[in-house]
């Protein structure tokens, strides 16, 4: 019946189905039910956990109980099927009047939610429906909306409401309000008021060592994107350790990690997350020797070209309103600002990897040109190259010992990391004729 919800609201352009158990078929009164939901079971497991297990691609959904003078009602809400129907055990159902049918014999029907499902995006699509003016403004932060998208906070409501409505973070109805998900995921003043967002808040967790035994705190975040950015950066540079640099007057503590990186690295998980893998959000890791930023989907271009593709996003609106509010850097240098970073501070090059549902960057404590392994160092090879032809230079073997911080009388060891680079097919000379002494290298897409 879930899948049937599912594939039946992407079918009617809705963001959610409901089943209620306690309610007439008829009149709609309520009836009360004496079904309890916590103490069914299929087999050994739990009803809800069997019904998840069942359902491919996995939607979200969450039962509720409401005890009225009346008697109890349990309503099952399922999420809109995502970027395709629903499947029960290989087989696509929806509701046909009041029966459950298999989806192939309604092929108008099947087409028509691979349309909807297609033209839908996370952000218009409601994570609240039917609320009050009221209840618009106790649920959504309004006047940060107002002062991070540096605009005069109007007089009066209707003007507040209005901006809004223009902004896409509400629908205004005949007597109510929609809050959309770009309006709860970004100025939310508590996303577990919103059913499907709650575990979509970052999560941030320290370890002790490099290994995930020992965790020291973790921390779930509450607040939208928006309210919440700026702290988030903030507390996890404040709580890292730093290298202590001794001035000519003073000593003075280096981050060990450029925060312009950290911000534009988290910024982009936020931005660039598949919202319809369900259960998972973004989520930060710090070990004692590196950084793990994870958020879920697969990135929409190679992870090698990164630096000097612009951006794709699953999330367009979302990217824009948080470019607008001057979270992340401009179209297409965040992630070269970021890398360049790491340079400056002499730190071995971030790693980008597509794992199976997830996209991961993982930036690295300092270590010594021995420490690295062979592909730390073609990876930095590679990047110090991209920057390079992204800045209008090429890469050679000073700019490169430059890079790595290496002796000028120890040439030959930034030629083998070179020699190896090209042939991993990372990057190729500039010049097939050039001389051994002078040669100059772009990346192997140039």
């Amino acid at each position: 019946m879930c899948l049937s919800l599912a594939n039946g609201a992407a079918y009617m352009g809705q963001s959610r189905g409901f089943l209620v158990y306690g309610l007439d078929d008829h009149t709609h009164q309520i009836l009360g039910t004496t079904f309890e939901p916590d103490k069914e079971k299929i087999g050994n497991q739990e009803l809800e956990n069997w019904i998840a297990t069942q359902l491919s691609p996995r939607v979200d959904f969450n039962i509720q109980k409401l005890d009225t003078p009346q008697g109890r009602v349990v309503i099952f809400v399922i999420d809109s099927a995502g970027n395709t129907p629903v499947k029960f055990r290989g087989t696509s159902y929806i509701r046909v009047g009041t029966y459950k049918k298999p989806l192939s014999e309604h092929p108008e029907r099947e087409r028509k939610i691979w349309q909807n499902t297609h033209h839908s995006c996370f952000e218009t699509k409601v994570a609240k429906t039917g609320v009050s003016e009221e209840e618009v403004l106790r649920l959504i932060d309004y006047p940060s909306v107002f002062r991070l998208l540096d605009i005069p906070l109007p007089d009066n409501r209707k003007a507040i409401l209005d901006k809004m409505i223009q902004e896409q973070l509400i629908i205004h109805r005949p007597s109510c309000y929609d809050i959309t998900n770009l309006g709860a995921i970004l100025f939310a003043s508590d996303l577990r008021q919103f059913i499907g967002l709650q575990r979509k808040a970052v999560r941030l967790i320290f370890y002790k060592g490099n290994n995930r035994i020992n965790a020291i705190r973790e921390i779930d975040g509450a607040k939208g994107y928006a309210l919440g950015f700026e702290n988030l950066v903030k507390y996890i540079s404040d709580n890292l350790p730093a290298n202590e640099e001794i001035g000519r007057v003073f000593r003075k503590d280096i981050p060990m990690y450029p925060p312009l990186a950290i911000r534009e690295f988290v910024a982009n998980a936020l931005i660039h997350q598949d919202f319809s893998i369900t259960g998972a959000s973004s989520m930060i890791e710090v070990f004692s020797d590196r950084i793990e930023i994870t958020n879920p989907g697969h990135p929409l271009i190679d992870t090698q070209r990164f630096i000097d593709h612009s951006p794709l996003s699953r999330n367009e609106i979302l990217a824009s309103i948080m470019r607008r509010m001057r979270f992340c850097e401009e179209r297409g240098s965040g992630v070269d600002r970021a890398i360049s970073q790491c340079e400056f501070y002499q730190l071995p090059a971030p790693e980008f990897t597509k794992e199976e549902l997830f996209t991961k960057v993982t930036m690295y404590a300092p270590m010594t040109l021995r420490q690295m392994t062979a592909e730390d160092k073609a990876r930095a090879c590679y990047q110090h190259c991209c920057l390079q032809y992204v800045s209008g230079q090429k890469m050679t073997n000073e700019t490169f010992r430059h890079r790595l911080n290496i002796e000028d009388k120890n040439y030959s060891i930034a030629s083998r990391i070179i020699s190896d680079t090209l042939s991993r097919q990372l990057i190729k000379p500039y010049n097939e004729n050039q001389s051994r002494k002078y040669a100059q290298y772009i990346p192997v897409w140039a």
